[in-house]
């Protein structure tokens, strides 16, 4: 998890916590004896102690430590063996070595290992003190992203999608409901709230029940006849360019799940089609006359408002209903803040360079990570951490960083809607999303010079959608400079 309580490095950083505990493992009592009185009197910490290898394992697999500082060259059992079994049984330790100046070349190798640092006999005190405060701060953050995975893993059984919000576990429950049944799900939430991702989790919550696919389409996409094809499969020769048979998604999916994401831009004629398939559980392919039986989940998704479309006539209202057997509203990134710091972790790792662990984020850029309203959701969310993960340095992700939009306020910090209380809350809300729609469409329009595509794209949209919203908010491509 993302430590929104760990300082930025030119910070300095408070010591370590007293419940902190140090492993010295060491032949020489003398040296022995002087690191745990240096570590407990200058640090605070709790230290215990070792004679070797074999009796420095015995401790850790006893009780839990942060730390083991370790000499190399031990009788009976040494530094390297006690690193390696360390490694081997993967207990969660951070380790530092101690040797003396002849023995630098092994406490590379250590190094090699995973060691943390290694440090020449005998150590600076200062020096060493630096070493094991940043060596626990680090190990902090490690545990703590080790106990988020546990408690996560614990809470919700759904490895695709993080949450710590209320809302979240109640639709995490409803998907456990309907996990062990057949019934259709439709997911409504707004673009890039990870529609696909709840799927998904249906998906791998009924694989005991279901074990085959899970099989995306993007409704959207396709024109009428692409989509036909795309869903039911064709037979060779049933159009022009239809050079062999293709399997349709709906036989791909078959004792699986079928997602139809943007269902509401599916044509009209097309709805008819799927409403039969969803009633029968039976369709031919394109050019075909068999009859194909199929059993399929059929988890379909939408943002748009569908009650509007069925009363606008663009949507069928029996097949609607057919859909919306079980309903799950998927709550907006602005809705959840609890969980932008866990999904902040989440991509910080995802987006990390190669070879180097991934960055943390400062306590000023998740603060204004928190407070940003999110319209794109969590698909915006992830964007801004990718940008940020390849802007940071230091391995520490601050707020000039974050894109523009993440911190930009308003002209004077003022709010600038206007609150009407004679209007009820709904038309204003109304409005003011409509507002906002139209500006974030020009602004696409304008970064892809017009071109419809292209659009869809950046916005998340279907090409249908976008050339809805042109028209609706009557905006004129040729501004843009550009064209299709």
């Amino acid at each position: 998890m993302v430590n929104d309580t760990t300082p930025a490095p030119s910070v300095p950083a408070p010591p370590p916590s007293p419940a902190q505990r140090v492993l010295v493992v060491e032949d020489l009592e003398d040296t022995r004896t002087s690191l745990q009185e240096l570590l407990q009197m200058s640090l605070g910490l709790e230290v215990d102690t070792a004679e070797d290898g074999a009796a420095g394992l015995t401790l850790l697999r006893s009780k839990p430590y942060s730390l083991v500082i370790t000499d190399l060259r031990m009788p009976k059992v040494g530094g390297m063996k006690l690193i390696e079994a360390i490694q081997a049984e993967k207990i969660p330790v951070t380790v530092i070595v101690t040797t003396g100046h002849g023995n630098v070349k092994d406490a590379v190798e250590a190094m090699r290992m995973g060691v943390y640092d290694f440090m020449t006999k005998p150590p600076d005190p200062q020096h060493l003190q630096l070493i094991v405060q940043r060596a626990l701060r680090e190990r902090t953050l490690r545990d703590e992203v080790a106990a988020l995975r546990r408690e996560l893993g614990d809470r919700h059984a759904f490895q695709n999608v993080l949450s710590r919000s209320t809302k979240m576990y109640d639709m995490f429950e409803l998907i456990g409901n309907v996990a062990d049944t057949s019934s259709t799900v439709l997911i409504r939430g707004e673009t890039g709230s990870g529609k696909e991702q709840v799927a998904r989790a249906i998906h791998q919550a009924s694989t005991a029940f279901r074990p085959g696919e899970f099989v995306a389409v993007n409704c959207g996409a396709l024109n009428e006849n692409l989509l036909e094809s795309e869903l039911f499969g064709h037979e060779k020769g049933s159009y022009t360019g239809a050079d062999r048979k293709r399997i349709g998604r709906f036989e791909l999916a078959h004792k699986g799940t079928l997602f139809l994401d943007e269902i509401g831009d599916v044509p009209m004629s097309m709805q008819i089609k799927l409403l039969r398939v969803l009633q029968e559980r039976r369709f031919e392919r394109v050019g075909g006359t068999e009859p194909i039986e199929v059993d399929v989940r059929v988890v379909a998704a939408t943002h748009q408002d569908m009650e509007k479309l069925v009363k606008d006539g663009k949507f069928r209202e029996d097949l609607y209903y057919r859909l919306n057997v079980v309903r799950i509203d998927l709550p907006p990134l602005r809705e959840r803040v609890e969980d932008i710091p866990v999904l902040v972790s989440h991509f910080c790792e995802k987006f990390a360079r190669i070879n180097q662990k991934p960055p943390t984020v400062s306590p000023e850029a998740l603060a204004m990570l928190t407070k940003c309203p999110w319209p794109g959701n969590v698909r915006q969310l992830e964007n801004a951490i990718e940008r940020a993960c390849v802007t940071a340095r230091d391995g520490v992700i601050r707020t000039k960083d974050l894109p523009p939009e993440v911190g930009r306020k308003t002209e004077g910090g003022k709010n600038p809607f206007h609150v009407d209380l004679t209007r009820k809350l709904p038309d204003q809300l109304a409005e003011l999303v409509a507002a906002f729609e139209e500006r974030y469409i020009r602004r696409a329009l304008k970064r892809s010079r017009g071109h419809v595509g292209k659009c869809a794209k950046i916005t998340g949209l279907s090409r249908r959608s976008i050339t809805d919203k042109i028209a609706q908010y009557k905006i004129d491509k040729s501004q843009f400079k550009g064209g299709e």
